[in-house]
């Protein structure tokens, strides 16, 4: 049995970091360490958290503060090469040269020592991904905007190559495929968008239209009647359910109709 609740609260969790990002970028740190302290708070540990609190706390001249969330962030991921010159310049603020010194010789070992790809490129901490996937996101809803699925598609998937936990931007992509006639693509994405996260309803809704759109009626019932039962007054499923009962019940036995 699914837990609800559970899934709630992780879906809290991402939207109280994605909105922390989203102010921090924007350089309202006030807001930005509101939301990323609640995360904190529900005893979430997230080495990115962790690093934006040290960047805003460094930032407001919380030095002490600071040096806690950078070394905090090392200690979830100690391969976190920005956390670790974060903390060296901290304790080089606070005049502790000989401990700067020795956490800027561990980052630089910790570059020097990075496998590279067949490119030779070293590998991308997840605070870095999610910065380029934002990046790819943003020109794939440029080219979505001018009638270019096919493109926005494209720009779409390399943000999912980044972060393939960013169910949103999965939703997005099946959108992309779904304009450029790609059905079987775009419901395969919706498939796994619902998978990675039950309770982000706009995925079921997507997931429902695309089942609907290839003839699965009973399929697309049960996505409206989850989105449904977890918010009853979702309208678009609701009115969803109304339209495909109402077809049933003038075609007996294309669907199970009324539950």
């Amino acid at each position: 049995m699914v837990d609800r609740r559970a899934q709630r609260v992780d879906d809290q969790v991402r939207e109280l970091v994605a909105l922390g990002r989203e102010h921090f970028q924007r350089g309202e740190h006030a807001l930005a360490a509101g939301h990323l302290e609640q995360v904190v708070a529900r005893g979430v540990e997230l080495p990115d958290v962790h690093f934006l609190l040290g960047c805003i706390q460094h930032h407001l001249g919380e030095f002490e503060s600071a040096q806690r969330s950078f070394s905090r962030s090392l200690e979830l991921n100690p391969a976190y090469v920005e956390a670790a010159l974060n903390l060296a310049i901290v304790c080089n603020d606070m005049g502790q040269y000989e401990k700067a010194q020795e956490v800027y010789g561990k980052a630089l070992a910790q570059v020097q020592k990075g496998k590279r790809d067949p490119a030779g490129n070293l590998p991308l901490d997840a605070y870095t991904k999610g910065k380029l996937a934002n990046l790819h996101a943003v020109l794939a809803d440029a080219y979505a905007s001018v009638q270019r699925p096919a493109e926005a598609a494209v720009e779409y998937g390399r943000a999912l190559a980044l972060c393939p936990g960013f169910v949103d931007l999965r939703v997005k992509l099946a959108q992309a495929l779904r304009d450029a006639g790609d059905l079987p693509a775009a419901r395969k994405e919706l498939e796994v968008a619902v998978r990675g996260a039950p309770a982000y309803l706009p995925a079921r809704v997507a997931l429902g239209i695309a089942l609907y759109a290839g003839g699965d009626l009973d399929a697309a019932l049960l996505q409206w009647e989850e989105v449904v039962a977890a918010d009853p007054q979702h309208q678009t499923a609701v009115m969803y359910l109304k339209l495909v009962r109402g077809q049933s019940a003038q075609t007996p036995g294309a669907t199970r109709g009324s539950r």
